[in-house]
């Protein structure tokens, strides 16, 4: 198998492990920082699924899209921020990588919404989405550590292509070691994830807690409870379905099945803020938003939360700024 992954942020190194593990050629395309140091140390990889070392011969690493070789391309997985999907699907539809190929591009992004920023450029039934619910934290420019697991990595189509297109994918990630699978429910499976991070990423950035944390208190239970409500009735109104009938079932199930095994993380949100770098917000509770303000859904637990992350997004930065000037 033969793939280019766009992004060596802590999920692109995290996925391309598990390829170059099971065999497959990579070439990661990132910023020149990151090259470098993938060019000269390799690929490591630590945490619950153990220790991978991965020489840079076993691999490529380039600073753009047009440098990529395109002949027997399988696959080209985009691993960026939300954020930045419009400007990589505008790089990707510019270089040769995306208009003298036709393999599939499977986006391994958060939130809501990048598939239509894909497929606006790309033929729909060519973009496929990854519903990744896996830890990562990216500890150096070419060392990711896998912190924890709530299920496999779930591969499909929003637009109605064929799962047998992402199968192999999905089989060599497995192989890799970290469980993944082709499914026909990506959708449900998107909201679902949807629904998890939309009451846990913003609410832990926000209150800088890991996720066990705010499932200890009544105070942001009731806070969650609201937060999924919404969710479910944005969800609905735009026509989108998941795994639950409603916001009840989901957090019955969300206490007792998803977020005890994800209890330490904290968010890659809070993170972000952390190190005063932009979230994905915009794509998590703004999307939420974005779908109550088209379709007449109120929203104001969402719209807090996206106006407050929004909110200290600014504030980090500009302390990082004034701390220089200083």
């Amino acid at each position: 198998m033969n793939v280019v992954i766009v992004g060596a942020g802590a999920v692109g190194l995290g996925v391309g492990s598990c390829l170059i593990r099971a065999g497959a050629r990579a070439t990661f395309v990132d910023r020149q920082e990151t090259v470098e140091y993938l060019r000269r140390h390799g690929l490591r990889r630590t945490g619950i699924f153990g220790e991978v070392r991965i020489p840079p011969e076993s691999f490529d690493a380039v600073q753009r899209a047009d440098n990529v070789k395109t002949a027997g391309l399988d696959h080209i997985l985009v691993c960026t921020k939300s954020f930045d999907s419009p400007a990589v699907a505008r790089e990707l539809h510019a270089a040769p990588l995306g208009r003298d190929t036709t393999c599939p591009i499977v986006l391994f992004q958060n939130g809501w919404g990048n598939f239509e920023v894909f497929a606006e450029r790309f033929e729909p039934r060519r973009v496929f989405n990854a519903r990744v619910i896996t830890g990562f934290q990216r500890r150096a420019p070419g060392h990711v550590e896998v912190t924890v697991h709530a299920d496999a990595i779930k591969i499909g189509s929003l637009a109605g292509a064929d799962q047998s297109a992402v199968a192999e994918l999905a089989r060599c990630i497995s192989e890799g070691g970290i469980p993944a699978e082709a499914t026909a429910t990506i959708e449900r499976d998107l909201w679902a994830k949807m629904l998890y991070n939309c009451c846990l990423n913003p609410l832990g950035a926000v209150l800088g807690v890991n996720y066990g944390r705010l499932g200890e208190s009544n105070a942001t239970r009731a806070m969650m409870s609201q937060i999924a409500a919404e969710v479910f009735q944005a969800m609905r109104a735009a026509g989108h379905t998941t795994h639950w009938d409603d916001a009840e079932s989901f957090l019955t199930d969300f206490y007792a099945r998803m977020l005890p095994p994800t209890a330490a993380h904290e968010s890659s949100m809070l993170q972000d803020l952390t190190a005063g770098r932009r979230t994905e917000i915009d794509a998590l509770s703004g999307a939420v938003v974005a779908l109550g303000e088209r379709f007449g859904v109120p929203t104001p637990y969402n719209r807090a939360m996206r106006e407050l992350v929004r909110f200290m997004e600014t504030n980090r930065r500009e302390r990082k700024t004034w701390g220089k000037e200083l």
